[in-house]
């Protein structure tokens, strides 16, 4: 069903994405992917991992990770059960990487260094929020947009002042930016290099392989690699994350320490808009 004013393989497009984003998004969620990533294990070996988390706490998320399709519980004995990633949660790792590079350009830099798994936790922060997706895309599409344009797209049947919440946190976060009151709202430079990112979610949701993602019809057709020089820094808190991360190193990021995972060079079903078929 349509719920934005896109045409309706976009719209599928930007629901898939915003649910793909949501999955992943709760806090603690991208440590237990990672933390299953090598060999599946018992629930009490991921506790000792997780050392920060409460069973309570760790419990109710390995179950809603395995009711998204990214955790697979088996049980060899009454007393012997194992958790690992799917094969849907193994394609999702690549995708990572390409968050903490995004985050390494654009993230605020705090004072005391801060670990890629904490990068991603913050830049995933930022993508979330009802509507957040939708402006984007529609955003990256137009070039420039009043809010009304905007509400019009994104929220076609809603009051179009609703609109003014989620794009002022967008500007907030720096991803959109404004000349000032009236005038129209673009993507900031974090903003529109977010087509890495977005590119390789879109092809994860739609079951496509991640060599895909530069191929994306709105978010595809440009380098999206690191480049050199002065970057305009976003200037959004960051969330306060428990974990003491070490320091980076300027030849080696973090990131590169802790992935190693490569893209999958075959499709998977894709990911239904709307809620997957679990």
């Amino acid at each position: 069903m349509t719920t934005t004013g896109l045409s309706p393989d976009t719209d599928t497009d930007v629901a898939r994405v915003t649910e793909a984003l949501g999955m992943i998004t709760p806090r603690w969620n991208v440590r237990i992917l990672l933390a299953l990533s090598g060999r599946t294990q018992r629930y009490a070996e991921l506790a000792d991992k997780l050392p920060w988390l409460q069973s309570g706490q760790l419990h109710p998320k390995v179950r809603s990770l395995t009711d998204a399709g990214l955790l697979e519980r088996a049980e060899h004995s009454p007393r012997h059960v194992t958790y690992g990633l799917t094969e849907r949660g193994t394609d999702l790792l690549p995708v990572l990487p390409l968050i903490a590079k995004w985050a390494d350009r654009f993230l605020e830099k705090p004072d005391t260094p801060t670990s890629a798994i904490e990068n991603i936790e913050d830049s995933l922060a930022l993508l979330t929020p009802r509507h957040a997706t939708a402006i984007l895309w529609v955003l990256k599409s137009r070039q420039e947009t009043s809010a009304r344009g905007l509400a019009s797209i994104v929220i076609p049947d809603g009051y179009w002042t609703s609109i003014y919440p989620p794009l002022r946190q967008l500007v907030d976060d720096a991803l959109v930016t404004t000349a000032g009151a009236g005038q129209p709202y673009r993507l900031s430079e974090a903003g529109d290099g977010l087509g890495g990112v977005f590119g390789a979610v879109s092809a994860w949701a739609a079951g496509r392989p991640l060599t895909q993602a530069s191929q994306h019809p709105v978010w595809g057709h440009r380098d999206h690699a690191v480049r050199t020089g002065p970057q305009t820094q976003a200037a959004h808190p960051r969330s306060a994350l428990a974990t003491t991360a070490p320091a980076r190193s300027a030849h080696h990021p973090a990131w590169q320490n802790l992935f190693s995972h490569t893209a999958p060079s075959h499709p998977k079903t894709a990911l239904t808009a709307g809620g997957p078929g679990r």
